[in-house]
């Protein structure tokens, strides 16, 4: 009976107790929304432009956490009111084994790990590409226009681009140096890109030149594209590595004898006549031939 007495005496407490003392006690306020990284960094609210962020938007807004997948944990920088040393800046060589961590990629061929443009403290990821403040209109976050991006390293090839009267259209009509060139490759003649059947780059827009032909140039077949012209740009018609084409020519088919590479000229070729120094009036087939064994037609 005791028990039941004391519940009937808190039922009267409770009745002369006012309305607003009867009210539950209010829920624990909500936890503060966690400060976004484009409230402090203006690369953050442009982010929704770059290649990485693409399908991640949330009403609006960049995620911390794909700013996270790159520059680890914001906690700790948030707390701190923004200390630069509390946030990991993916900067040289160690910020190029971030970029690796996904778009690492192989094959007998492609490294990016070990190719010509190695991940190295001299040259990285981040020499080439800007995550943050690539060039409008580049593909791939390039940091600059290509063209102006393989000028830092390469300025003599580029030069001849720009100050030959022979060269090609690189920069215009959509020719690039990676139309030739694979950045990824791995050393030495890897770096270009050939074709399906490993032809040299030339042959995807020369296709004229391409075999297999009944009479193949010797030059063709114990060299390449290379053996004869410039690939950059020459001050030479035809990116011709010499000024005039007998010159050339006669590099190879010499009438002074010894180990040269093609036959000698008869012996009606006076190449101190002008009509004999144009080999190419005559021999007109000089990459190759169905028809003519001196590449005549």
């Amino acid at each position: 009976m005791r028990w039941y007495a004391a519940g009937a005496i808190a039922l009267l407490l409770l009745a002369g107790l006012p309305a607003a003392a009867q009210t539950q006690a209010p829920p624990p306020a909500e936890a503060e929304a966690v400060p976004s990284c484009g409230d402090c960094h203006d690369q953050a609210k442009v982010f929704g432009a770059n290649a990485h962020a693409r399908g991640k938007i949330e009403k609006g807004v960049i995620p911390n956490a794909v700013c996270e997948t790159c520059h680890g944990s914001g906690k700790e920088h948030i707390e701190s009111g923004g200390e630069k040393e509390k946030i990991f800046k993916p900067v040289g060589r160690s910020g190029a084994d971030t970029c690796l961590q996904c778009h690492e990629l192989g094959s007998d061929r492609i490294s990016r790990h070990a190719g010509m443009h190695s991940n190295s403290a001299t040259v990285n990821c981040l020499t080439c590409h800007s995550i943050h403040s690539f060039a409008p209109r580049e593909a791939h976050l390039l940091a600059k226009p290509q063209l102006a991006l393989c000028n830092t390293c390469h300025s003599p090839q580029v030069s001849s681009f720009r100050n030959k009267p022979y060269a090609h259209r690189v920069g215009r009509g959509g020719m690039n140096c990676s139309s030739c060139h694979e950045p990824h490759g791995r050393p030495a003649r890897e770096s270009l890109r050939t074709t399906f059947a490993g032809e040299m780059p030339c042959l995807n827009c020369h296709t004229d030149k391409r075999g297999p032909f009944v009479f193949q140039h010797g030059a063709v077949a114990v060299g390449d594209c290379l053996t004869c012209h410039e690939a950059h740009g020459s001050s030479n018609p035809k990116r011709l590595k010499r000024a005039t084409v007998a010159q050339l020519c006669i590099e190879c088919h010499s009438p002074l004898g010894g180990d040269t590479l093609g036959s000698q000229p008869p012996s009606f070729h006076n190449l101190s006549d002008p009509r004999y120094r144009n080999c190419t009036t005559c021999h007109v087939a000089i990459h190759g031939s169905n028809r003519s064994p001196q590449l005549l037609k």
